[in-house]
């Protein structure tokens, strides 16, 4: 191969970095971010089973705080990611690495997960800070390419990523009583970002590929649910003569789960997303969603360690750790989709039984889980029996 015919191939492998058009059809998930999905959703597991032990050992703010950090890194480098992809993704060589580099951040955070629980942060916010590095060098690339408004838009992402992630840095020499607060401070810094940076040129992301790509995301964390929850019986199955008392649990796991999906699936909602400001509060709200479906999995092995092990929280806590997340769900995908292609009673239905599935959890222990299966069940029973009837006019 000649000189000339390697300059050409190079400059083929590095395409000038503008952005898709809105409009363009047939927008749908690459490979490349589904794969970027899959390795992600390791560091949500490794979150879901360190809350699940945490809770299990009774120590409730400690774990919660601590999956709810870990969550908001797992969550807003995704985030940020899939947003930029669905406007300026290039496919091309130096894209492809940046991904790359991406998830190798994840797995370092992942690695750190274990330690973050136990407020040890250097691995933890170096994985981070691998990945949000990553996305400082993607809006330098369409800064480049871009002009006027576009690219001063780029630079302030740039920038704004850049100043939060020395923050973070900062936060490892901080004196333990204002880690927390510097924690919260940081995390409005980084939600504060994108609003700052689009308040004069918006990107041009694509309404279905997001709502697709937000729909993958979910589906996947409800996968790792469904499979934290099998492996958690059949550990318990084979060590322990409980079947009896695991049977229930296991039912009503796997009834949240179907149920949530189809929930979430029922309607398309990219119609909704017309603007930056109802698809910012539709993204940012996703954060309750994919954590509580992910903690759902955390609670159902919760729910099986009491059953097999020497009980260290009551019955009805418990109970909770499936319940309230469960609820949680329901509510928040009734907020952000359901609501909005819903009318009359129809409105009543996730909302009513997001309280019955808190009602339930007095019950305790694996009736608990259970019943709030079966409340899941009928909520989505109802939901299709009136939507089916509005259809027909009856």
């Amino acid at each position: 191969m000649t000189e000339e015919s390697n300059a050409g191939t190079l400059a083929g492998a590095v395409r000038p970095m503008i952005a898709r058009s809105r409009e363009e059809e047939h927008r749908a998930s690459t490979p490349l971010e589904l794969f970027f999905d899959l390795c992600f959703v390791v560091a949500v597991a490794q979150g879901g089973s360190q809350l699940a032990h945490a809770l299990a050992a009774g120590h409730l703010r400690h774990g919660l705080a601590g999956y709810c950090f870990v969550f908001f890194a797992i969550w807003w480098a995704w985030v940020n990611f899939t947003w930029f992809a669905s406007a300026y993704d290039t496919d091309d060589v130096l894209y492809r690495v940046a991904t790359l580099v991406q998830i190798t951040g994840a797995l370092i955070l992942a690695a750190g997960v274990p330690r973050l629980f136990n407020e040890d942060f250097s691995v933890g916010v170096a994985g981070y800070v691998v990945m949000r590095c990553v996305m400082v060098a993607q809006w330098l690339r369409v800064g480049r390419n871009a002009e006027g408004a576009e690219r001063a838009m780029a630079l302030r992402y740039a920038g704004g990523i850049t100043a939060v992630q020395i923050c973070w840095v900062l936060l490892l020499f901080a004196p333990h009583g204002a880690v927390v607060p510097l924690m919260l401070l940081f995390v409005v810094f980084e939600l504060a970002v994108p609003a700052l940076a689009e308040r004069r040129f918006q990107t041009s992301w694509h309404p279905e590929h997001i709502a697709e790509r937000y729909g993958l995301f979910t589906l996947i964390v409800l996968g790792e649910t469904v499979s934290a929850a099998t492996v958690a019986v059949q550990s318990a199955v084979d060590g322990h003569d409980a079947l009896g008392k695991l049977l229930p649990i296991a039912g009503g796991g796997l009834l949240i789960c179907f149920s949530a999906w189809w929930i979430y699936f029922a309607r398309p909602v990219h119609d909704y997303l017309r603007s930056n400001r109802q698809a910012f509060l539709w993204g940012y709200g996703h954060y309750l969603v994919l954590g509580s479906a992910a903690a759902i999995g955390a609670g159902l092995e919760v729910a099986v360690d009491r059953v097999v092990q020497p009980p260290e929280i009551s019955a009805t806590a418990a109970a909770a750790a499936v319940t309230v997340p469960t609820a949680l769900y329901l509510f928040v995908v009734w907020v952000l989709h359901a609501r909005h292609s819903k009318t009359g009673v129809q409105q009543l239905v996730l909302p009513v039984a997001a309280l019955a599935v808190l009602a339930v959890t007095p019950v305790g222990g694996p009736g608990a889980v259970l019943a709030a299966g079966a409340v899941c069940a009928a909520a989505l029973a109802v939901g299709l029996v009136l939507h089916l009837r509005d259809r027909s006019g009856i």
